[in-house]
């Protein structure tokens, strides 16, 4: 890592007095969730602190990393520095006589999965993510799914990596996470948008969807086998947030828009994070209108207006410290 990217990674935890406790969810949906980095940034430049977070997926990466106190320009900058070197990633992924291969391949059994989400964060993650749940600064939690179960798994406590591990481990693509005799896999398949549990912690929840819909390719009708397999996660995330949507809804809800991308295109985060930018300022006026609206109830609330006709001081307070006494004297 450069450098540069080394000052100022943090943000002081330090919320606005009187400001409502804000939960903030982030959502899965591969590529297309590094316009979470967009919405972290909004946040960030309204000087709006989150009191808890939960992700799923690449919801959850992004989440831990806000919830450990990285800026979000820190983020972005590692972000886009890490997918800019592109070339050296895949030579590291696919090279059969690097040495990282040994840790992020399972060739053998034949039945493993591609990757091993857990190395491959030691790649990408940037530097000053907590290690455990218990040294993040605001309260996080991931979602993953138990395999065999076939029920959500919520984790917030322990080892934060492992967590965020296992709640993107997208079947066939990364090898589930054994946590507790438990296969975990890739949280969007059961919550893909997690606001639902962050609910009772918050005064107003956001929530930020990326999960989008399947794109169409250039000049086919018909998806590739490996486009189907991945496309097809895609497609259950997207209908169990709608149905989530008919049923409950955040204070906050954003959907990005960034259908067009392909949840593997990593490679082209430019062009995702331009995208974005009308969901960030659409975020902005959301969240503007809210804490206004807040501020407006609390203020009517505090200060009401007089009665039209107020009782005489004197008589005001005889009248409080006995108002069973009350007479007409008049």
């Amino acid at each position: 890592m450069s450098r540069a990217l080394t000052r100022s990674k943090h943000s002081p935890i330090v919320r606005p007095a009187g400001q409502p406790r804000i939960g903030l969810a982030l959502g899965g949906g591969g590529a297309r969730g590094l316009a979470h980095i967009l919405m972290l940034e909004a946040l960030e430049e309204m000087g709006v602190v989150p009191s808890v977070i939960a992700g799923t997926s690449i919801g959850a990466v992004f989440g831990a990393a806000a919830a450990s106190g990285l800026r979000a320009s820190f983020i972005r900058a590692h972000t886009e520095e890490t997918l800019s070197q592109r070339f050296d990633l895949v030579r590291q992924l696919l090279s059969a006589r690097a040495d990282p291969v040994v840790k992020l391949f399972n060739l053998l059994p034949v039945r493993s999965a591609l990757l091993n989400p857990e190395a491959l964060l030691e790649i990408v993650l940037p530097s000053g993510i907590a290690e455990d749940f218990a040294d993040l600064p605001i309260p996080f939690a991931a979602v993953a799914t138990d395999f065999y179960e076939q029920e959500a798994v919520v984790l917030s406590r322990g080892a934060l990596r492992r967590a965020i591990a296992a709640s993107m481990a997208l079947p066939a693509i990364f090898q589930p996470v054994v946590s507790a005799d438990r296969a975990l896999v890739d949280g969007g398949l059961v919550n893909p948008l997690p606001f639902d549990i962050i609910t009772d912690a918050a005064d107003i929840t956001i929530a930020i969807d990326v999960s989008g819909a399947s794109r169409r390719p250039d000049g086919r009708n018909v998806p590739t086998a490996f486009e189907a397999i991945v496309a097809s996660s895609q497609i259950l995330q997207r209908s169990i947030v709608r149905e989530k949507l008919k049923n409950r809804q955040p204070d906050i809800y954003v959907d990005v828009g960034v259908d067009r991308f392909h949840v593997l295109e990593f490679h082209r985060f430019r062009d995702i994070l331009a995208a974005a930018a009308p969901a960030k300022t659409a975020l902005k006026r959301q969240i503007d209108r809210v804490l206004s609206s807040v501020t407006v109830s609390e203020t009517t609330a505090v200060e009401a207006p007089p009665p039209a006709e107020p009782p005489r001081p004197a008589r005001r307070l005889r009248l409080a410290l006995t108002p069973r006494r009350r007479k007409d004297k008049r």
